[in-house]
């Protein structure tokens, strides 16, 4: 019976241990399925907020994005509008330049043709004429109007070695210089088979022109008739001071440029001169005082050397007697100490460690108080 009751209420234990299992799991897994719906809400919430946060980067990069395409479609907008102005402005600089250079050439082509007509004219005209020759009409034809007071003629003073072809000087009504230029003529018929060029005759120029104290100098030339360079009156001061080179249908155009340019140099030569004129004898003053300082400087440099060296002699004297004193002092010193010596000498000193003299002396004392008594 009490088997049957123990087993009885064991099943009833258990089956309600087990109905108390069953009850902790269902709570167990409610619970956790509880757990599971509230991390799953969060998720969903965090995943919605996640695609709320990536919806508005995205407008915002759409919105950047846009932005950046209006401003780079503004900018190439005026950079396209630049263009277009710099090439119309380009284009206005294009039609003035190739007008220009119309220009230049249709007065190019006028000069070469005027060229041209010279030369077929000088060819003519220099039949039994040389360049010099045309130059020198060409100028005496005018001399009377344009050049009353000037000199034109040949250089034939070859004293420096060489000479130019023609001097030109002209002067003012009150005979004052104010003008001078050397020129120098050249052919083409006195071109070699080498081909001189105009840049040979340079040096040669200038020196004649600082030689005969000339201002300017010019080369009359119809060498190298083909160059772009010399076409008419062509400055070439860069290489030599106040140097030009000129065709010859500017022959007297480069006279009267030059001497009107330094016209108004006229007054102040004139007044120059009258104060040169004026300051010769300043000069004459001048020239005999710095002779008599000159030569009074030489007498004071002699008197000054022969002064120098007599006080060196002294100097000398003085540094000899010098000396002298220094030895005649240690001199008196050895002398002060003999006599000190002397004086401090006694018959004791000179009988002490020696009794034979100490006897002696004795005896002669003993010998002089006896004949005292």
């Amino acid at each position: 019976m009490r088997t049957t009751e123990f087993e009885t209420e064991l099943h009833a234990r258990l089956a309600a241990a087990e109905q108390a299992k069953e009850i902790e799991i269902a709570l167990a897994v409610a619970k956790a399925t509880q757990q599971t719906l509230k991390v799953n809400v969060a998720k969903d919430a965090e995943i919605q907020q996640l695609k709320s946060e990536v919806k508005s980067a995205t407008t915002n990069q759409e919105l950047a994005v846009a932005k950046a395409v209006a401003a780079a479609e503004k900018n190439l907008n005026e950079a396209k509008s630049m263009l277009s102005l710099q090439a119309a402005e380009q284009k206005v600089k294009d039609a003035a330049i190739k007008e220009s250079h119309a220009k230049d050439l249709a007065l190019k082509d006028e000069l070469i043709s005027r060229y041209k007509d010279m030369k077929a004219k000088l060819s003519v005209k220099h039949l039994g004429e040389t360049l010099e020759q045309h130059c020198e009409i060409e100028f005496n034809r005018m001399r009377s109007l344009a050049f009353p007071n000037a000199q034109f003629g040949k250089d034939n003073d070859a004293s420096a070695g060489t000479k130019g072809d023609y001097v030109f000087r002209d002067f003012s009504d009150d005979d004052v210089e104010y003008v001078s230029i050397m020129f120098e003529m050249k052919n083409e018929s006195d071109a070699t088979a080498t081909r001189k060029k105009n840049s040979d005759f340079f040096a040669k120029l200038d020196k004649d022109r600082n030689d005969k104290g000339c201002e300017y100098a010019v080369l009359i030339s119809m060498l190298e008739e083909d160059s772009e360079l010399y076409t008419g009156i062509t400055d070439v001061s860069h290489l030599y001071p106040k140097m030009f080179v000129v065709r010859p249908q500017f022959f007297l155009a480069i006279i009267a440029l030059l001497r009107n340019a330094t016209q108004d140099t006229i007054m102040v030569k004139a007044e120059l001169e009258q104060i040169k004129k004026q300051n010769i004898d300043i000069t004459d003053f001048e020239f005999e005082l710095e002779d008599f300082k000159s030569a009074f400087g030489r007498n004071y440099d002699l008197a000054k050397r022969k002064f120098d060296a007599a006080i060196k002699d002294i100097d000398v004297a003085i540094e000899r007697l010098q000396k002298v004193k220094e030895g005649l002092l240690g001199s008196e010193n050895n002398l002060r100490l003999a006599n000190d010596k002397a004086t401090a000498l006694t018959v004791k000193k000179l009988t002490k460690g020696n009794p034979t003299m100490a006897a002696k002396f004795a005896e002669l004392d003993a010998a002089e108080r006896s004949d005292a008594a």
